[in-house]
């Protein structure tokens, strides 16, 4: 299974280790363009001065771990395109030229279901995904989660449970399964 990977779903740490771990363990594929992760390390800004630095970085090491998710395509694609939003005509157009089987977003709004089955897409919330891949592979979501949890502890200096750490990151369903 394809998926694209919106900015809002890149963007914050635990979330995209979340599922960048689900990607690794085999899941899915994931997919994304040069503009979607641009916007990631723009927004890194918030975090302060290496804020974009440290997200250039972990950039680099997506781009080096997955060569081939970054998609592009032709401006004629985007012209074509409505969304409610007219700047997030790009993620649509990166899910329709990557082939995605679904995009993932919170920006349920901006991604209207019935233009996006029109390109044969659909969307869902990362919580929701995360949630369905585990119950369809609990032992692996479980290890990925576990990992995730065992590196915010190392980095904050913290100790987390990991249903407190996935509510925190905005996926209490996810938390919920895993206890």
């Amino acid at each position: 299974m394809k998926v694209l990977l919106d900015t809002c779903v890149i963007y914050p740490t635990v979330m995209r280790e979340v599922l960048l771990g689900a990607a690794r363990a085999g899941l899915f594929t994931p997919l994304w363009s040069e503009r979607i992760l641009e916007e990631w390390a723009r927004a890194a800004r918030k975090l302060g001065p290496e804020g974009e630095a440290q997200a250039r970085g972990e950039v680099a090491l997506l781009q080096a771990a997955w060569p081939r998710a970054a998609v592009t395509w032709p401006p004629s694609l985007e012209d074509r395109l409505y969304l409610p939003d007219p700047a997030d005509t790009h993620v649509l157009a990166a899910a329709i030229a990557g082939s995605a089987d679904l995009l993932i977003t919170m920006n349920a709004k901006d991604f209207p279901r019935h233009i996006l089955a029109e390109e044969g897409l659909s969307r869902q919330d990362p919580d929701g995904f995360l949630q369905g891949l585990w119950q369809a592979n609990p032992g692996v979501m479980q290890d990925v989660v576990q990992a995730v949890r065992s590196t915010a502890e190392r980095l904050s200096g913290e100790v987390w449970t990991s249903r407190a750490l996935l509510k925190k990151a905005r996926l209490p369903r996810l938390g919920k399964a895993v206890g």
